[in-house]
Protein backbone atom coordinates (compact mmCIF):
# COMPACT_ATOMS: atom_id res chain seq x y z
CA UNK A 1 0.00 0.00 0.00
CA UNK A 2 1.46 3.13 -0.62
CA UNK A 3 2.33 5.82 1.60
CA UNK A 4 0.73 8.86 2.31
CA UNK A 5 2.63 12.32 1.17
CA UNK A 6 2.56 13.27 4.54
CA UNK A 7 4.03 10.04 6.07
CA UNK A 8 6.49 9.52 3.91
CA UNK A 9 7.72 13.30 4.55
CA UNK A 10 7.61 12.89 7.97
CA UNK A 11 10.11 9.61 7.56
CA UNK A 12 12.34 11.79 5.66
CA UNK A 13 12.94 14.70 7.56
CA UNK A 14 13.11 12.14 10.91
CA UNK A 15 16.03 10.26 9.17
CA UNK A 16 17.73 13.76 7.90
CA UNK A 17 17.69 15.70 11.32
CA UNK A 18 21.08 14.90 12.46
CA UNK A 19 22.71 16.16 9.28
CA UNK A 20 20.38 18.91 7.75
CA UNK A 21 16.83 20.53 8.01
CA UNK A 22 14.32 19.98 5.23
CA UNK A 23 14.23 22.75 2.60
CA UNK A 24 10.78 22.87 2.22
CA UNK A 25 7.81 22.73 4.65
CA UNK A 26 5.43 20.89 2.35
CA UNK A 27 5.68 17.04 1.82
CA UNK A 28 6.52 15.46 -1.53
CA UNK A 29 4.55 13.74 -4.03
CA UNK A 30 3.88 10.24 -3.66
CA UNK A 31 7.08 8.57 -4.76
CA UNK A 32 8.27 5.31 -5.86
CA UNK A 33 6.97 1.80 -3.74
CA UNK A 34 7.79 -0.79 -6.45
CA UNK A 35 11.18 -0.65 -7.62
CA UNK A 36 13.38 -3.91 -6.08
CA UNK A 37 16.23 -2.78 -4.48
CA UNK A 38 17.45 -6.27 -6.03
CA UNK A 39 17.04 -9.06 -8.63
CA UNK A 40 18.08 -12.64 -8.33
CA UNK A 41 20.99 -13.41 -10.40
CA UNK A 42 20.73 -15.59 -13.03
CA UNK A 43 24.14 -16.32 -14.17
CA UNK A 44 24.94 -19.51 -12.44
CA UNK A 45 21.39 -20.52 -11.46
CA UNK A 46 19.73 -20.63 -14.96
CA UNK A 47 16.78 -22.77 -15.13
CA UNK A 48 17.91 -26.37 -16.09
CA UNK A 49 16.25 -28.21 -19.23
CA UNK A 50 15.08 -31.35 -19.06
CA UNK A 51 17.26 -34.15 -17.57
CA UNK A 52 15.86 -36.67 -20.54
CA UNK A 53 14.54 -36.33 -23.62
CA UNK A 54 11.19 -35.77 -23.92
CA UNK A 55 8.80 -38.02 -25.92
CA UNK A 56 9.26 -37.49 -30.10
CA UNK A 57 12.45 -35.07 -29.50
CA UNK A 58 15.35 -36.31 -31.75
CA UNK A 59 18.58 -36.52 -29.14
CA UNK A 60 21.88 -35.03 -30.14
CA UNK A 61 24.96 -36.59 -28.42
CA UNK A 62 27.86 -34.83 -27.90
CA UNK A 63 31.42 -35.24 -29.21
CA UNK A 64 30.55 -36.01 -33.39
CA UNK A 65 31.00 -32.77 -34.98
CA UNK A 66 28.08 -31.21 -36.85
CA UNK A 67 25.75 -33.65 -35.23
CA UNK A 68 23.50 -31.06 -34.47
CA UNK A 69 23.25 -29.45 -37.78
CA UNK A 70 22.92 -32.66 -39.45
CA UNK A 71 20.13 -33.73 -37.58
CA UNK A 72 18.43 -30.33 -38.30
CA UNK A 73 18.73 -30.34 -42.07
CA UNK A 74 17.10 -33.86 -41.78
CA UNK A 75 14.43 -33.56 -40.28
CA UNK A 76 11.09 -31.74 -40.39
CA UNK A 77 9.86 -28.10 -39.62
CA UNK A 78 8.62 -28.04 -36.14
CA UNK A 79 11.11 -30.94 -34.97
CA UNK A 80 12.35 -31.19 -31.68
CA UNK A 81 16.10 -31.75 -30.36
CA UNK A 82 17.36 -32.58 -27.20
CA UNK A 83 21.10 -32.08 -26.53
CA UNK A 84 23.07 -34.54 -23.89
CA UNK A 85 24.80 -33.68 -21.40
CA UNK A 86 28.21 -32.82 -22.72
CA UNK A 87 30.24 -30.63 -25.30
CA UNK A 88 28.99 -29.98 -28.67
CA UNK A 89 30.80 -28.88 -31.68
CA UNK A 90 29.78 -27.40 -35.22
CA UNK A 91 32.88 -28.37 -37.27
CA UNK A 92 35.95 -27.31 -38.40
CA UNK A 93 34.72 -24.31 -40.61
CA UNK A 94 34.03 -20.87 -39.76
CA UNK A 95 30.43 -20.84 -41.11
CA UNK A 96 29.76 -24.47 -38.98
CA UNK A 97 26.36 -23.48 -37.67
CA UNK A 98 22.77 -24.84 -36.77
CA UNK A 99 20.03 -23.50 -39.90
CA UNK A 100 16.88 -23.95 -38.31
CA UNK A 101 13.48 -24.95 -39.94
CA UNK A 102 10.39 -23.06 -38.92
CA UNK A 103 9.44 -24.39 -35.50
CA UNK A 104 12.23 -26.16 -34.57
CA UNK A 105 12.86 -26.45 -30.48
CA UNK A 106 16.34 -26.91 -28.98
CA UNK A 107 16.49 -28.44 -25.75
CA UNK A 108 19.70 -28.59 -23.51
CA UNK A 109 20.13 -31.28 -20.87
CA UNK A 110 21.76 -30.05 -17.89
CA UNK A 111 25.70 -29.59 -18.51
CA UNK A 112 24.84 -29.44 -22.20
CA UNK A 113 27.06 -26.78 -24.18
CA UNK A 114 27.41 -25.51 -27.81
CA UNK A 115 30.71 -24.79 -28.14
CA UNK A 116 32.37 -22.67 -31.27
CA UNK A 117 35.68 -22.52 -30.01
CA UNK A 118 36.77 -19.39 -31.21
CA UNK A 119 36.14 -21.24 -34.70
CA UNK A 120 32.84 -20.84 -36.02
CA UNK A 121 31.50 -17.07 -36.16
CA UNK A 122 27.99 -18.22 -35.42
CA UNK A 123 25.33 -20.85 -33.38
CA UNK A 124 21.87 -20.62 -35.28
CA UNK A 125 21.63 -18.77 -38.05
CA UNK A 126 18.82 -17.81 -41.41
CA UNK A 127 15.48 -16.97 -41.49
CA UNK A 128 13.14 -19.19 -39.58
CA UNK A 129 10.48 -18.16 -37.61
CA UNK A 130 9.22 -19.65 -33.89
CA UNK A 131 12.34 -20.84 -32.59
CA UNK A 132 12.78 -21.95 -29.13
CA UNK A 133 16.27 -22.74 -27.79
CA UNK A 134 15.94 -23.40 -23.84
CA UNK A 135 18.64 -24.68 -21.32
CA UNK A 136 21.78 -24.36 -22.97
CA UNK A 137 25.02 -22.47 -22.65
CA UNK A 138 26.25 -21.12 -26.08
CA UNK A 139 30.10 -19.82 -25.75
CA UNK A 140 33.20 -19.23 -27.45
CA UNK A 141 31.55 -17.99 -30.96
CA UNK A 142 33.56 -15.76 -33.03
CA UNK A 143 30.79 -13.30 -34.45
CA UNK A 144 32.30 -9.91 -36.12
CA UNK A 145 31.37 -6.55 -34.98
CA UNK A 146 27.56 -5.89 -34.89
CA UNK A 147 26.90 -9.05 -36.02
CA UNK A 148 25.05 -11.73 -33.35
CA UNK A 149 26.08 -15.21 -32.20
CA UNK A 150 22.14 -16.53 -31.85
CA UNK A 151 19.15 -15.77 -34.00
CA UNK A 152 21.77 -14.25 -36.70
CA UNK A 153 19.72 -13.11 -39.09
CA UNK A 154 17.03 -11.91 -36.85
CA UNK A 155 14.06 -14.45 -37.29
CA UNK A 156 10.51 -13.46 -36.11
CA UNK A 157 9.34 -15.26 -33.36
CA UNK A 158 11.92 -17.34 -31.42
CA UNK A 159 11.88 -17.70 -27.83
CA UNK A 160 15.30 -17.55 -26.22
CA UNK A 161 15.19 -18.77 -22.59
CA UNK A 162 16.82 -20.17 -19.91
CA UNK A 163 20.01 -20.20 -21.43
CA UNK A 164 23.79 -18.79 -20.51
CA UNK A 165 25.01 -17.36 -23.53
CA UNK A 166 28.92 -16.30 -22.83
CA UNK A 167 32.19 -15.24 -23.54
CA UNK A 168 31.30 -14.72 -27.08
CA UNK A 169 32.43 -12.17 -29.60
CA UNK A 170 30.04 -9.92 -31.22
CA UNK A 171 26.51 -9.77 -29.79
CA UNK A 172 25.56 -13.09 -28.03
CA UNK A 173 21.84 -12.40 -29.76
CA UNK A 174 20.18 -10.53 -32.32
CA UNK A 175 16.65 -9.96 -32.18
CA UNK A 176 13.60 -10.25 -34.70
CA UNK A 177 9.97 -9.47 -34.63
CA UNK A 178 8.40 -10.67 -31.45
CA UNK A 179 11.27 -12.34 -29.69
CA UNK A 180 10.92 -13.18 -26.09
CA UNK A 181 14.72 -12.96 -24.43
CA UNK A 182 13.41 -14.50 -20.53
CA UNK A 183 15.47 -15.87 -17.91
CA UNK A 184 18.75 -15.91 -19.38
CA UNK A 185 22.46 -15.41 -18.76
CA UNK A 186 24.07 -12.71 -21.20
CA UNK A 187 27.71 -11.98 -20.08
CA UNK A 188 31.56 -11.10 -20.88
CA UNK A 189 30.56 -11.00 -24.52
CA UNK A 190 32.58 -9.02 -26.98
CA UNK A 191 30.30 -6.21 -28.12
CA UNK A 192 26.50 -6.34 -26.77
CA UNK A 193 24.52 -8.74 -24.91
CA UNK A 194 21.61 -8.16 -27.33
CA UNK A 195 22.12 -6.26 -30.73
CA UNK A 196 18.65 -5.79 -31.52
CA UNK A 197 18.51 -4.80 -34.73
CA UNK A 198 16.57 -6.31 -38.26
CA UNK A 199 16.73 -5.21 -41.51
CA UNK A 200 13.18 -5.41 -41.82
CA UNK A 201 10.40 -4.56 -39.22
CA UNK A 202 11.06 -5.33 -35.58
CA UNK A 203 8.37 -5.07 -33.20
CA UNK A 204 7.20 -6.43 -30.13
CA UNK A 205 9.78 -7.32 -28.13
CA UNK A 206 10.23 -8.69 -24.87
CA UNK A 207 13.40 -8.36 -22.81
CA UNK A 208 12.76 -10.23 -19.00
CA UNK A 209 14.26 -11.84 -16.26
CA UNK A 210 17.74 -11.65 -17.64
CA UNK A 211 21.02 -10.90 -15.93
CA UNK A 212 23.04 -9.04 -18.41
CA UNK A 213 26.93 -8.14 -17.00
CA UNK A 214 30.34 -7.62 -18.00
CA UNK A 215 29.57 -7.33 -21.90
CA UNK A 216 31.73 -5.38 -24.57
CA UNK A 217 34.96 -7.06 -23.21
CA UNK A 218 36.66 -5.91 -26.14
CA UNK A 219 35.71 -2.11 -25.80
CA UNK A 220 34.63 -1.13 -28.99
CA UNK A 221 34.16 2.63 -28.19
CA UNK A 222 38.47 2.65 -27.37
CA UNK A 223 38.50 1.31 -30.59
CA UNK A 224 36.60 3.60 -32.94
CA UNK A 225 35.90 6.54 -30.89
CA UNK A 226 32.44 7.68 -31.80
CA UNK A 227 31.33 4.51 -33.01
CA UNK A 228 27.52 4.37 -30.81
CA UNK A 229 28.74 0.18 -30.85
CA UNK A 230 28.71 -0.54 -27.03
CA UNK A 231 27.11 -1.72 -23.89
CA UNK A 232 24.97 -4.26 -22.22
CA UNK A 233 21.57 -4.00 -24.99
CA UNK A 234 21.42 -1.89 -28.33
CA UNK A 235 17.91 -1.24 -29.60
CA UNK A 236 17.08 0.20 -33.54
CA UNK A 237 14.56 1.56 -34.59
CA UNK A 238 12.41 -1.01 -32.57
CA UNK A 239 9.02 -0.24 -32.41
CA UNK A 240 7.17 -1.88 -29.27
CA UNK A 241 9.56 -3.03 -27.03
CA UNK A 242 9.07 -4.63 -22.82
CA UNK A 243 12.21 -4.85 -20.90
CA UNK A 244 11.31 -5.72 -17.34
CA UNK A 245 12.59 -7.51 -14.60
CA UNK A 246 16.36 -7.59 -15.90
CA UNK A 247 19.36 -6.98 -13.59
CA UNK A 248 21.93 -5.10 -16.06
CA UNK A 249 25.09 -4.60 -14.17
CA UNK A 250 29.08 -3.71 -14.86
CA UNK A 251 28.75 -3.59 -18.61
CA UNK A 252 31.17 -1.32 -20.26
CA UNK A 253 29.34 1.28 -21.94
CA UNK A 254 25.19 2.23 -21.55
CA UNK A 255 23.18 -0.50 -19.89
CA UNK A 256 20.28 -0.12 -22.20
CA UNK A 257 20.54 2.25 -25.38
CA UNK A 258 18.19 2.64 -27.35
CA UNK A 259 19.18 4.27 -30.41
CA UNK A 260 17.31 5.33 -33.56
CA UNK A 261 13.86 6.06 -34.01
CA UNK A 262 12.65 3.49 -31.45
CA UNK A 263 9.06 3.91 -29.94
CA UNK A 264 7.05 2.38 -27.28
CA UNK A 265 8.92 1.55 -24.94
CA UNK A 266 8.13 0.02 -21.20
CA UNK A 267 11.30 0.32 -19.13
CA UNK A 268 10.07 -1.42 -15.47
CA UNK A 269 11.32 -3.19 -12.51
CA UNK A 270 14.99 -3.40 -13.65
CA UNK A 271 17.94 -3.19 -11.51
CA UNK A 272 20.30 -1.58 -13.38
CA UNK A 273 23.78 -0.40 -11.58
CA UNK A 274 27.16 -0.51 -12.12
CA UNK A 275 27.37 0.15 -15.72
CA UNK A 276 30.20 2.50 -17.00
CA UNK A 277 27.92 4.58 -19.51
CA UNK A 278 24.29 6.16 -18.72
CA UNK A 279 22.03 3.45 -17.28
CA UNK A 280 19.05 4.19 -19.96
CA UNK A 281 20.28 5.95 -22.89
CA UNK A 282 17.38 7.13 -25.42
CA UNK A 283 18.32 8.46 -28.21
CA UNK A 284 16.79 10.24 -31.22
CA UNK A 285 13.53 7.94 -30.73
CA UNK A 286 10.05 8.14 -29.19
CA UNK A 287 7.46 7.40 -26.78
CA UNK A 288 8.53 5.62 -24.21
CA UNK A 289 7.39 4.48 -19.81
CA UNK A 290 10.30 4.71 -17.81
CA UNK A 291 9.05 3.54 -14.54
CA UNK A 292 9.34 1.17 -11.10
CA UNK A 293 13.73 0.86 -12.12
CA UNK A 294 16.50 0.72 -9.45
CA UNK A 295 19.26 2.84 -10.69
CA UNK A 296 22.93 2.90 -8.95
CA UNK A 297 26.29 3.57 -9.51
CA UNK A 298 25.72 4.05 -12.88
CA UNK A 299 27.84 6.14 -15.99
CA UNK A 300 30.74 7.02 -12.82
CA UNK A 301 33.51 6.04 -15.50
CA UNK A 302 32.12 7.61 -18.41
CA UNK A 303 31.05 10.97 -16.35
CA UNK A 304 34.64 11.35 -14.92
CA UNK A 305 36.18 11.11 -18.42
CA UNK A 306 33.98 14.48 -19.21
CA UNK A 307 34.67 15.77 -15.94
CA UNK A 308 38.83 14.81 -16.53
CA UNK A 309 38.92 16.46 -19.99
CA UNK A 310 37.61 19.51 -18.43
CA UNK A 311 33.83 19.39 -20.39
CA UNK A 312 31.60 19.78 -17.84
CA UNK A 313 28.78 18.51 -19.85
CA UNK A 314 26.12 16.73 -17.59
CA UNK A 315 26.53 13.43 -18.33
CA UNK A 316 23.71 11.17 -16.80
CA UNK A 317 22.42 8.01 -15.17
CA UNK A 318 19.31 8.65 -17.56
CA UNK A 319 20.27 10.35 -20.95
CA UNK A 320 17.75 11.82 -23.29
CA UNK A 321 19.16 12.55 -26.84
CA UNK A 322 16.98 14.21 -29.02
CA UNK A 323 14.07 12.11 -27.44
CA UNK A 324 10.67 12.88 -26.85
CA UNK A 325 7.16 11.69 -26.93
CA UNK A 326 4.85 12.41 -30.14
CA UNK A 327 1.07 11.75 -30.48
CA UNK A 328 0.98 11.09 -33.85
CA UNK A 329 3.47 8.18 -33.19
CA UNK A 330 0.98 5.56 -32.29
CA UNK A 331 2.53 3.71 -28.74
CA UNK A 332 0.94 3.17 -25.12
CA UNK A 333 1.72 6.61 -24.42
CA UNK A 334 2.17 10.14 -25.60
CA UNK A 335 5.44 11.27 -23.82
CA UNK A 336 8.41 9.85 -22.45
CA UNK A 337 7.48 9.25 -19.18
CA UNK A 338 9.65 9.11 -16.09
CA UNK A 339 8.38 8.39 -12.73
CA UNK A 340 8.97 5.82 -9.69
CA UNK A 341 12.31 5.26 -9.93
CA UNK A 342 15.39 5.45 -6.98
CA UNK A 343 18.52 6.74 -8.47
CA UNK A 344 21.36 6.24 -6.06
CA UNK A 345 24.53 7.58 -6.12
CA UNK A 346 24.91 7.64 -10.07
CA UNK A 347 27.24 10.18 -11.80
CA UNK A 348 24.27 12.75 -12.27
CA UNK A 349 20.51 12.15 -12.32
CA UNK A 350 18.66 12.83 -15.79
CA UNK A 351 19.63 15.11 -18.93
CA UNK A 352 17.35 16.05 -21.61
CA UNK A 353 19.58 16.93 -24.75
CA UNK A 354 19.04 18.27 -28.27
CA UNK A 355 21.32 19.10 -30.78
CA UNK A 356 20.34 21.81 -32.75
CA UNK A 357 22.09 21.18 -35.52
CA UNK A 358 21.22 17.83 -35.77
CA UNK A 359 18.37 16.91 -38.01
CA UNK A 360 17.24 15.53 -41.13
CA UNK A 361 19.44 15.72 -44.03
CA UNK A 362 22.38 17.86 -42.04
CA UNK A 363 25.72 16.78 -41.92
CA UNK A 364 25.38 16.36 -38.20
CA UNK A 365 22.78 13.91 -38.01
CA UNK A 366 25.03 10.79 -38.00
CA UNK A 367 22.48 8.40 -38.06
CA UNK A 368 21.78 8.48 -41.53
CA UNK A 369 17.83 8.48 -41.98
CA UNK A 370 15.09 10.69 -40.90
CA UNK A 371 12.57 10.88 -38.24
CA UNK A 372 9.71 8.83 -38.12
CA UNK A 373 7.14 11.49 -39.52
CA UNK A 374 9.38 12.29 -42.99
CA UNK A 375 9.50 9.81 -45.58
CA UNK A 376 11.89 12.07 -48.33
CA UNK A 377 14.94 13.17 -46.53
CA UNK A 378 15.58 15.25 -49.18
CA UNK A 379 12.65 17.69 -48.91
CA UNK A 380 14.22 18.41 -45.64
CA UNK A 381 16.28 21.08 -47.27
CA UNK A 382 15.10 25.20 -48.06
CA UNK A 383 13.01 26.56 -49.07
CA UNK A 384 10.51 23.67 -47.65
CA UNK A 385 12.11 23.33 -44.36
CA UNK A 386 11.41 27.13 -42.66
CA UNK A 387 8.02 26.17 -43.21
CA UNK A 388 5.60 23.82 -41.27
CA UNK A 389 5.22 21.21 -41.28
CA UNK A 390 8.79 20.35 -42.21
CA UNK A 391 10.49 23.02 -39.70
CA UNK A 392 8.89 20.88 -37.01
CA UNK A 393 8.89 17.16 -38.51
CA UNK A 394 12.88 17.44 -39.85
CA UNK A 395 13.87 17.16 -36.29
CA UNK A 396 14.23 14.90 -33.29
CA UNK A 397 12.58 17.07 -30.51
CA UNK A 398 13.39 16.23 -26.87
CA UNK A 399 9.56 16.89 -25.65
CA UNK A 400 6.83 16.01 -24.16
CA UNK A 401 9.21 14.00 -21.47
CA UNK A 402 7.35 14.31 -17.86
CA UNK A 403 10.05 13.57 -14.17
CA UNK A 404 8.38 13.18 -11.44
CA UNK A 405 7.60 10.93 -8.31
CA UNK A 406 11.19 9.70 -7.75
CA UNK A 407 13.97 9.71 -5.55
CA UNK A 408 17.29 10.98 -6.40
CA UNK A 409 20.02 10.22 -3.84
CA UNK A 410 23.93 11.66 -4.62
CA UNK A 411 26.86 11.04 -2.01
CA UNK A 412 29.24 12.87 -4.46
CA UNK A 413 32.50 10.96 -1.13
CA UNK A 414 31.06 8.27 -2.91
CA UNK A 415 30.75 8.99 -6.27
CA UNK A 416 34.42 10.29 -6.18
CA UNK A 417 33.32 13.96 -7.22
CA UNK A 418 32.33 17.55 -6.46
CA UNK A 419 29.53 19.21 -8.14
CA UNK A 420 29.32 17.20 -11.57
CA UNK A 421 27.97 14.56 -10.56
CA UNK A 422 24.50 15.99 -8.67
CA UNK A 423 22.89 17.77 -11.77
CA UNK A 424 19.97 17.81 -13.89
CA UNK A 425 19.87 19.26 -17.07
CA UNK A 426 17.28 20.55 -20.02
CA UNK A 427 19.87 22.09 -22.73
CA UNK A 428 21.05 22.73 -25.93
CA UNK A 429 23.76 23.81 -28.36
CA UNK A 430 24.06 27.09 -30.30
CA UNK A 431 22.96 26.32 -33.44
CA UNK A 432 25.66 26.97 -36.46
CA UNK A 433 25.31 24.61 -38.89
CA UNK A 434 24.89 24.00 -41.58
CA UNK A 435 24.44 26.98 -42.96
CA UNK A 436 21.29 27.15 -44.19
CA UNK A 437 19.57 25.03 -41.04
CA UNK A 438 16.28 26.87 -39.69
CA UNK A 439 17.27 26.16 -36.03
CA UNK A 440 20.50 28.58 -35.75
CA UNK A 441 21.09 31.08 -32.73
CA UNK A 442 19.21 29.79 -29.39
CA UNK A 443 16.21 28.59 -31.05
CA UNK A 444 16.36 25.27 -29.75
CA UNK A 445 17.64 26.44 -26.72
CA UNK A 446 14.57 28.39 -26.07
CA UNK A 447 12.53 25.64 -27.26
CA UNK A 448 13.53 22.49 -25.29
CA UNK A 449 13.58 24.67 -21.82
CA UNK A 450 10.85 26.52 -22.26
CA UNK A 451 8.35 25.77 -25.11
CA UNK A 452 8.47 21.45 -25.30
CA UNK A 453 6.83 20.53 -22.53
CA UNK A 454 9.60 19.14 -20.81
CA UNK A 455 8.93 19.30 -16.97
CA UNK A 456 10.05 18.07 -13.71
CA UNK A 457 7.37 17.88 -10.27
CA UNK A 458 6.73 15.91 -7.35
CA UNK A 459 10.41 14.58 -6.75
CA UNK A 460 12.84 14.59 -3.86
CA UNK A 461 15.96 14.78 -3.74
CA UNK A 462 19.20 13.95 -1.10
CA UNK A 463 22.36 15.83 -1.66
CA UNK A 464 23.96 18.97 -3.28
CA UNK A 465 22.08 18.69 -6.63
CA UNK A 466 22.05 21.60 -9.18
CA UNK A 467 20.25 22.37 -12.41
CA UNK A 468 21.16 23.44 -16.19
CA UNK A 469 18.65 25.00 -18.30
CA UNK A 470 18.83 26.52 -21.80
CA UNK A 471 22.55 25.91 -21.98
CA UNK A 472 25.71 24.35 -19.86
CA UNK A 473 26.71 27.72 -19.18
CA UNK A 474 23.62 27.81 -16.84
CA UNK A 475 24.10 26.19 -13.43
CA UNK A 476 21.15 27.24 -11.15
CA UNK A 477 20.13 26.57 -7.17
CA UNK A 478 16.89 24.66 -6.22
CA UNK A 479 15.59 28.00 -5.26
CA UNK A 480 16.33 29.13 -8.93
CA UNK A 481 15.21 26.18 -10.62
CA UNK A 482 11.69 26.24 -8.89
CA UNK A 483 11.01 29.96 -9.55
CA UNK A 484 10.48 31.69 -12.89
CA UNK A 485 11.13 31.92 -16.19
CA UNK A 486 11.77 27.87 -15.49
CA UNK A 487 9.11 27.02 -12.98
CA UNK A 488 10.11 23.45 -12.62
CA UNK A 489 9.69 20.71 -9.84
CA UNK A 490 6.82 21.86 -8.28
CA UNK A 491 5.97 20.34 -5.00
CA UNK A 492 9.65 18.43 -4.56
CA UNK A 493 11.43 18.96 -1.87
CA UNK A 494 15.49 19.14 -1.51
CA UNK A 495 17.61 17.63 1.64
CA UNK A 496 21.06 18.56 1.63
CA UNK A 497 22.94 15.83 3.31
CA UNK A 498 25.85 16.63 5.07
CA UNK A 499 29.07 16.53 3.82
Amino acid sequence: MRTTRSTRWALVCALAATLTSCTSSAAPAPGPTSAPDRLAAVCGHTKPGPASAPDGAITVDPGVDADLSAKTEANPPGTTFWLARGVHTLGDGEFGSVEPKDGNTYLGAPGAVLDGRGVNKYAFVFHATDVTIRGLTIRRFAAPPNEGVVNHDSGDGWVIEDNTVEDNDGAALMAGARQVVRGNCLRNNGQYAINAYKDGELTDLVIEGNEITGNNTDDWEARIPGCGCTGGVKFWAVDGADIRGNWVHDNRGAGLWADTNNNDFLIEGNVIEGNDGPAIFYEISYNAVIRDNTLRRNNIVEGREFADGGDNFPSAAIYLSEAGGDPRVPARTDKIDIYDNVLTDNWSGVTLWENADRFCNSAANTSGGCTRLVSDMAKCAPPTITKDPLYDDCRWKTQRVDIHDNQFSVDPRKVGCKTLCARMAVISNYGTFPDWSPYQADVVQQAITFAQDNTWHDNHYTGPWTFMAKDTGQVINPAQWQSAPYSQDENSTFVQAGG
